[in-house]
């Protein structure tokens, strides 16, 4: 079973985009009834207007899919972030998960980071025990970290608690990007990929993540402080050198101080 959710943890909408892409075309298996789940006034349905008629009425939903994928058989949960009763919900989705035989959670999330994105994503990875990520990500950071948790980390914890075996794949995503980020949602479909052992096509991803470098490389040599900056994250990742907690706030901080206006039509902030 593939997780993530739209809001906290979905940095450039990455890991939400990421798994859609995976539940694309897939049969429906479960819901769960957003009233009970759903502040309206927070994540407001859509609705269409056509020619004055108020005609549709879109809700946000939390879904549950099967799609068969190069041979595996993977069940996708996706949807806006629940505002409501996580505890609850959690144990709700393990029962499913074990009468479903589930064998392994992932997690799909995205975070703001000090990396540039003038190199590859990063991917770190989260392990109910040792030995489950796949390929070269690694569990980390390493040490205590403590962030406020999102919905999709209770439920991780509740499976692995549970006996399913639960790992997560977080793409790192430039600080200073606003808006959707396509080169993390093909850095977690390829994290997918290499666990899994299949290939996944990413359809028009690969343009969108050419055609944002372009636009970020542009903004980037418009300005001097920005090129700087970013030189410096490239020294920081090229040695493998992580910021530490107060570093990297400082670092942050000033360099959006020294900014002050979005430059790159909302892309760098």
């Amino acid at each position: 079973m593939v997780v993530a959710f739209d809001a906290w943890v979905d940095a450039g909408s990455a890991s939400s985009a990421a798994a859609t892409a995976l539940a694309e075309g897939g049969e429906p298996v479960a819901s769960f009834e957003s009233d009970v789940l759903y502040d309206y006034r927070a994540r407001r349905p859509t609705l269409d207007i056509v020619d004055g008629r108020p005609l549709r009425l879109e809700w946000p939903e939390l879904t549950l899919r099967y799609s068969r994928l190069a041979g595996r058989d993977v069940l996708v949960l996706t949807g806006p972030e629940p505002d409501f009763r996580w505890r609850e919900l959690a144990g709700d989705v393990l029962e499913l998960a074990k009468t479903l035989r589930v064998t392994q959670w992932i997690s799909l999330g995205a975070i703001p980071a000090a990396v540039p994105h003038t190199r590859p994503v990063p991917v770190l990875g989260t392990e109910s025990r040792p030995g489950l990520l796949k390929g070269n990500v690694r569990p980390g950071p390493e040490g205590l970290l403590r962030v406020p948790s999102a919905a999709i980390s209770v439920l991780d914890i509740a499976v692995g608690q549970g006996g399913i075996p639960a790992l997560g794949y977080f793409a790192q995503i430039p600080h200073y990007i606003s808006g959707p980020y396509p080169a993390a949602t093909v850095a977690l479909l390829r994290a997918v990929e290499q666990h899994l052992d299949i290939e996944l096509p990413l359809g028009t991803l690969t343009e969108e993540v050419d055609e944002m470098r372009r636009r970020l490389d542009t903004a980037t040599a418009l300005d001097e402080k920005t090129r700087v900056y970013i030189e410096k994250l490239e020294t920081m990742v090229d040695e493998e050198r992580l910021p530490s907690g107060d570093e990297l706030i400082g670092e942050i901080e000033r360099f959006l101080r020294e900014r002050g206006n979005d430059i790159g039509e909302g892309q760098i902030h």
